[in-house]
């Protein structure tokens, strides 16, 4: 099912916005019945986040967080489920403290951020979630205090700067749109750049299923665009660094945006491919397939 590749896009898209603010720790186990958060951040605290560029979403990086974005609305039984493996995280990380000899004032409680499209009026009532307007604009619904708990209902969030990084985890249009506000940051913005290899690799995984439902079709054609000028501006960078670099870079620069990343087979064709002159192997490697690349130049090694 799809459902599981926008979730592996949901984890390593969260991941790379988060990485130079703190720790990451994918599918962190939690003890007792065997469960998995499915991201957990802890801040470094030397690093600043004011002003910041992911904005909304800087905001939840102060504390120890639990991150579950979900690609269908959330259930009643996966937020009971959420709240428990926070509540086995937060005795866990009491008894280290007790270990290390932390005091109370020292122990930071961790939170936790339910990520999800949309959400029915009865499960917002049904864990008390509340506006904070003032605050935190439409979209984010806190629990209790005591529960460090928020929903953050994409489809809710306004358009705005400040919620893009959130809106790209949305569906259908609010995704859309989402994609068409980062297609018009600067060509320079690192995480412009970041999350286009990120989609890239999303498209590449859908492409490959059979039975695709409308939504993930839709997408797939929206991002097709994206990704002939992400491949356009590589081949650039590729040649530009050739010319001071070695065709080598050019070679990994195209295989990586066409493929997401270098695993071990690709990696192996590079020495093949560099027996070529480049206005030879460029435009084999934006139109072959990868299995037509690989028959092509495994039997040049």
């Amino acid at each position: 099912m799809t459902r599981f590749i926008h979730d592996q896009f949901a984890k390593d898209y969260l991941e790379e916005l988060l990485t130079p603010y703190g720790t990451i720790q994918a599918s962190r186990r939690v003890s007792g019945e065997v469960r998995q958060v499915d991201l957990w951040f802890s801040p470094n605290p030397e690093v600043s986040r004011s002003p910041d560029p992911l904005g909304i979403l800087a905001r939840t990086l102060n504390v120890p967080t639990v991150f579950e974005p979900y690609r269908n609305p959330v259930t009643a039984d996966e937020v009971r489920d959420c709240l428990l493996k926070l509540f086995i995280i937060e005795a866990q990380l009491r008894r280290e403290a007790k270990q290390n000899r932390q005091t109370s004032l020292n122990f930071i409680k961790p939170h936790l951020w339910i990520l999800t499209p949309t959400a029915s009026e009865n499960l917002l009532m049904g864990f008390g979630a509340t506006l904070d307007i003032e605050e935190w604009g439409e979209g984010i619904y806190h629990l209790a205090s005591q529960l460090r708990t928020c929903f953050v209902v994409i489809h809710q969030l306004p358009r705005h700067p400040e919620t893009l990084w959130l809106r790209i985890l949305g569906r259908g249009r609010v995704q859309a749109e989402a994609i068409e506000e980062l297609e018009q940051l600067p060509p320079d913005n690192p995480l412009r750049a970041s999350s286009l290899v990120l989609l890239n690799r999303l498209k590449a995984d859908l492409q490959t299923q059979e039975n695709l439902d409308w939504e993930d079709t839709e997408l797939i054609m929206r991002l097709s665009p994206l990704f002939d000028q992400q491949l356009e501006a590589a081949q650039l960078t590729g040649l530009q660094q050739g010319l001071q670099q070695g065709e080598r870079r050019v070679v990994e620069n195209l295989l990586q945006v066409r493929f997401g990343s270098l695993d071990d087979e690709l990696t192996s064709l590079i020495d093949a491919v560099l027996q070529l002159p480049a206005e030879e192997f460029t435009p084999l490697l934006m139109q072959l397939s990868r299995e037509e690349l690989l028959e092509r130049f495994r039997g040049e090694e």
